[in-house]
């Protein structure tokens, strides 16, 4: 059995000076001071001096080692100690091989697919813990918050077809009442029935009762009522 190591660093690796101490003052305040997190790369080690991680590139596959604890890229900051593996070098390199073919470079995603990822899937075929929560959490809540806000324009955009849909169903109504009642009107021998007034009554009544079924004698004394009023 061999030791499983994660190599953990604060992402220092912008050109500006102030990004970097900005980030490393956000690691100090949101990890070290309330335990929630921060901005980490991570590499896991085992058997050996190396170190194996995962990074952007454009053409081959993402996954590369260097020394451990020495990536030039970043600020070493700890190691943990995940655990033990059964596996012997050979299927530790067996593993390695399928990883690089199935993580090429330009499928890096800050958010999504990143060295925290990786290094999460190889800990679990390795047979050991994954990643404390801790390491990825902001980037895991910035996938979470880019989905919430897909889902959501998505949900604006079919509320506004439904909208849409529905004014035109109400205009196409409103526009065959205006019709029916003006063809109703020309005919000779029409009732009180097809007149203006008595389908505006009864197109208010609709929406006021919020289209409850009417009784009989209810209907009789509304029609009663009308056509007194029309006299």
């Amino acid at each position: 059995m061999t030791e499983v190591i994660l190599n953990i660093y604060d992402v220092t690796n912008s050109d500006s000076d102030k990004t970097n101490n900005t980030i490393v003052q956000i690691n100090k305040i949101f990890k070290d001071g309330i335990g929630i997190g921060g901005i980490f790369h991570s590499a896991v080690q085992v058997y050996g001096d190396e170190e194996w991680s995962f990074g952007y590139c454009e053409h081959g596959t993402g996954v590369f080692s260097c020394p451990s604890g020495k990536n030039p890229m970043y600020t070493y900051r700890e190691c943990i100690v995940l655990g033990k593996t059964n596996f012997s070098i050979f299927k530790i390199n067996q593993i390695l091989r399928e990883l690089s073919r199935e993580w090429p470079g330009c499928s890096y995603d800050l958010l999504s697919k990143n060295c925290n990822h990786f290094c999460d899937e190889f800990c679990e075929r390795l047979g050991v813990p994954k990643l404390p929560g801790w390491v990825n959490r902001f980037a895991h809540a910035g996938d979470a918050a880019v989905e919430i806000a897909g889902t959501t324009a998505l949900r604006f955009r079919q509320a506004k077809t439904e909208i849409v849909s529905a004014s035109k169903v109400a205009y196409r109504f409103l526009a065959g009442v205006t019709s029916n009642s003006s063809v109703a009107s020309d005919s000779p021998g029409n009732s009180n029935r097809g007149t203006p007034r008595f389908q505006a009554t009864w197109f208010k009544n609709l929406i006021s009762n919020g289209a409850k079924p009417s009784s009989s004698s209810e209907l009789e004394n509304k029609d009663t009522a009308i056509f007194r009023q029309q006299q």
